[in-house]
């Protein structure tokens, strides 16, 4: 059980492109927050708010450099900001002066990157958390144990708060690259912050593939949450015995999170991006998987390729825990990264990240396919429009279209990203087939402190609309609040909580302009 389940601490109930402005114009702008966009070019429909730091050293000799700030959730009045060493909430209930509530660095530490990404899942008081790389070796006096020695098994290699991370064994449902003694646990963690001061540790569930990223998927009818775990990797175990299908990571690992005792959260299935006998070498890995539920119910996974597409309807033969395959649509990207939806369902978007996000991906001279958002048809597939990135950056700058939602209005299909080092970009995607950037804040490059001609890998992890206003998580400095200005926000809708992969509710477009 959750240390408190009767309370929940967290729950508190341009049209025109304009010129980009520099800082300096700016005015009633909080100081920490002006010195924090002082190299963003940005447009005047876009203004700057509020701030809350957490610095990471971009010189790779100082401790802490490379703990990066990731992903973002929020639950109320609470922004749930992932990291490479746990996690951060925040209070935004003021704009201007968000305020860090803890800095949790217990996963596995504030100079360390065990486990990685941290992408984050909020539901009242849990946050379930993303595990994203194999267990370290463990060590006793600081020096490795041998293989053959049984403590190898039972030592943890490192810990998530009290939670240790043993090294295991392989088993026929969790086989490992020889030499399996160096794989170790990776998956989910379930973490309870009734008190938001002291977080819990209160389950971890060892997923097949590992957890890059997570999408929620809430079972209301069963009492519990379903978490798509997203490995990102493209392995296949071993040999398998003649008719068997291999165990692969080319697909995603579900997880049952029971509510009323989320220590018991537990291992359900693994999910191919394919039919039962479609051949493994045909599938792909999933980088992100998109959740639109109400009307529309169904999945789509980013990765390799292009997206993969499951219905949870019933009357399709799917359901919430296991998904019924409709089709796979092949874009010729190499590392398909994003799926979002928007609200109404009849469109899909596909964004994809070549060099994995840390290269300068976005130059003039980059290929035109490294620089494409795709937008689809919902129910095939067909590609309906694309848009080129609009705003050519420097080698020294990593890029590509990272981390997006769709802004819940029903005046127009109007999307927020994140593009790392090209920063914020709002389009609007109204006709798919003529996209248009409206607003944009963007960062000078950052400077590699060791080696000047050398790329600082940093910038925008993800950007996301939430309840009027918009929410950036930069790698390297911290949370940034900006407001979009004009009718072009025109019929938003409050949520009271989101998890941005995943949609609970579906409504038309009405107004098309």
């Amino acid at each position: 059980m959750t240390k408190s389940s009767s309370r929940t601490v967290l729950l508190t109930a341009v049209a025109a492109l304009s010129l980009a402005l520099p800082m300096g114009s700016a005015s009633a702008i909080p100081p920490d927050t002006a010195a924090a966009v002082a190299t963003f070019d940005y447009t005047s429909n876009l203004k700057p708010l509020g701030f809350s730091a957490r610095a990471v050293p971009t010189d790779n000799t100082v401790p802490g450099s490379g703990v990066f700030n990731s992903d973002l959730a929020f639950w109320g009045d609470v922004a749930v900001q992932g990291t490479y060493a746990g996690f951060r909430l925040v209070d935004i209930s003021e704009d201007g002066a968000p305020q860090e509530i803890i800095d949790w660095e217990e996963c596995a530490g504030p100079t360390t990157t065990a486990g990685n990404q941290g992408d984050v899942i909020v539901w009242g008081d849990l946050i379930i958390r993303s595990w994203n790389s194999p267990t370290p070796i463990p060590l006793r006096d600081g020096v490795p144990i041998p293989a053959t020695d049984p403590a190898r098994f039972t030592t943890p290699g490192a810990f998530c708060g009290d939670w240790p991370m043993f090294r295991v064994p392989p088993t026929p449902t969790h086989p490992v690259n020889p030499p399996a003694v160096d794989r170790g646990q990776e998956g989910v963690h379930v973490i309870d912050i009734s008190d938001p001061t002291d977080p819990e540790v209160v389950a971890f569930v060892d997923t097949p593939c590992g957890s890059h990223t997570e999408t929620l998927v809430p079972d209301r009818a069963n009492n519990r949450l379903l978490v798509f775990s997203n490995p990102s990797a493209n392995t296949t175990f071993g040999s398998p015995e003649p008719g068997s299908e291999p165990v692969h990571c080319r697909g995603l690992d579900i997880v049952e999170v029971p509510l009323d005792d989320p220590s018991e959260a537990s291992y359900l299935r693994f999910l191919p991006t394919g039919h039962p006998d479609t051949p493994p070498e045909e599938l792909h890995p999933c980088h992100d998987t998109a959740v639109i539920l109400g009307d529309v119910m169904k999945a789509s996974c980013a990765g390799g390729n292009g997206p993969t597409v499951w219905s949870l309807d019933p009357a399709d033969g799917g359901s919430l825990d296991d998904p019924m395959f409709m089709f796979h649509r092949e874009l010729g990207t190499s590392i398909g990264h994003t799926a979002a939806w928007t609200w109404d369902g009849e469109v899909l978007i596909f964004g994809h990240e070549p060099g994995g996000g840390g290269q300068a991906q976005c130059q003039a001279t980059s290929s035109v396919l490294n620089r494409t958002l795709f937008f689809l048809d919902g129910d095939t597939g067909d590609t309906v429009g694309t848009m080129l990135h609009p705003r050519p950056q420097t080698n020294l700058e990593n890029c590509t279209w990272h981390n997006l939602n769709v802004v819940p209005t029903d005046k127009r299909y109007l999307l927020v990203s994140g593009n790392y080092q090209s920063g914020i970009s709002v389009v609007d995607f109204t006709n798919p087939a003529s996209a248009t950037e409206v607003a944009f804040a963007d960062p000078a490059p950052l400077v590699n402190p060791n080696n000047p001609a050398a790329l600082e890998l940093g910038g925008d992890w993800s950007t996301y609309w939430y309840n009027g206003r918009i929410y950036e998580s930069d790698i390297t400095r911290g949370l940034l609040v900006w407001n979009l200005i004009g009718p072009i926000r025109a019929g938003e809708r409050s949520q009271a909580y989101l998890n941005p992969q995943t949609q609970e509710e579906t409504f038309p477009l009405r107004v098309r302009s």
